[in-house]
């Protein structure tokens, strides 16, 4: 299993009570994507958002997004992304926390690669997010 998480406490930008609990997080596996669902046994948001579902290669940078899934403010479990184009065995997939902030709807995923609506938060400069391989 594939963990990654990033202190909130030293970056200020979580609330008191979420820092002291929680520490902003995406885990997930390998797995398959036959179904049309990638899935993260658990992710953790400082606020409600999305968990998306990027493209990414060996240079580990976010791709074009090809699924999302919303999420609530703190620990969440099982949450399920449905694929919205084809990914095959052996792509890499980068599942990343979204924040809910700038777009227009409340409610509706809105980003884009690069805009800042709906966009990627980040803690210390950092990303949350997991890198995993389809099957």
């Amino acid at each position: 299993m594939k963990v990654f998480a990033i202190a909130a406490l030293a970056t200020g930008l979580a609330t008191t009570a979420f820092a002291q609990d929680m520490t902003p997080m995406v885990e997930a596996a390998d797995q398959s994507v036959a179904n049309g669902v990638v899935s993260a046994t658990k992710v953790v948001a400082p606020a409600n958002g999305w968990l998306v579902v990027h493209r990414t290669d060996a240079e580990m940078k976010p791709g074009p997004v090809v699924g999302y899934a919303p999420i609530r403010e703190g620990e969440t479990a099982d949450v399920a992304a449905i694929l919205t184009e084809d990914v095959a065995s052996g792509d890499m997939l980068m599942l990343m926390v979204h924040g809910e902030d700038g777009g227009m709807t409340t409610g509706g995923f809105e980003y884009t690669l690069g805009a800042t609506e709906d966009g990627p938060i980040r803690l210390n400069d950092e990303l949350v997010m997991v890198t995993i391989t389809a099957e």
